[in-house]
């Protein structure tokens, strides 16, 4: 018996923070984070971003939420959420990993230089370093949900915008959005 797929959530935003910004201008990218949700209500999503909304240099593995944090402090982020179908079993071995990382966060960093040589197209990543959008990256080829041909060597949030399958579910502002 074949079970019926789950789906994982793909967010794609943009703040208007200072940094935000500033990667709009030097990527021309309308959106310049992404984060990845196991629940529609997009009530616990994970990413790499600022651990505290006023302070963008004390950044890391984190979970996100509309209702606390930067999206909070910033309310009028913009969004694309994207719906993707995923096998029971990988939609379960993500949420292990997710699980095992906000376990173990302390171990993850922000990849601070892996963001800012992106900016040169230069690909840089260390062991437990991630900005958003290789994590979710990450979490997608680890988990075989996408293939390393989806993504251009050095990703960026825009391109999660043309992951195949995946559906889009809702764009505006990210504390408009309801399941």
């Amino acid at each position: 018996m074949i079970s019926d797929p789950k789906q994982i959530y793909i967010i794609v935003s943009q703040t208007g923070t200072i940094l935000s910004r500033f990667l709009k201008v030097v990527t021309g990218a309308e959106y310049n984070h992404v984060s990845i949700s196991l629940r529609q209500d997009l009530r616990r999503m994970y990413s790499f971003g600022r651990k505290n909304p006023y302070n963008p240099f004390w950044a890391g593995f984190v979970v996100e939420s509309t209702r606390h944090g930067t999206f909070k402090r910033f309310p009028k982020t913009k969004a694309v959420v994207l719906a993707l179908d995923v096998p029971p079993d990988k939609y379960e071995a993500i949420s292990l990993m997710l699980s095992d990382m906000l376990a173990e966060r302390n171990i993850y960093h922000y990849n601070y230089l892996g963001l800012c040589l992106s900016a040169f197209r230069i690909r840089s990543h260390w062991e437990h370093h991630f900005y958003c959008s290789e994590f979710v990256r990450e979490v997608l080829l680890r988990n075989q949900v996408a293939s390393d041909e989806c993504f251009p060597s050095i990703v960026m949030p825009i391109h999660f915008l043309e992951l195949p399958k995946a559906r889009r579910i809702y764009a505006g502002t990210l504390k408009d959005y309801s399941c």
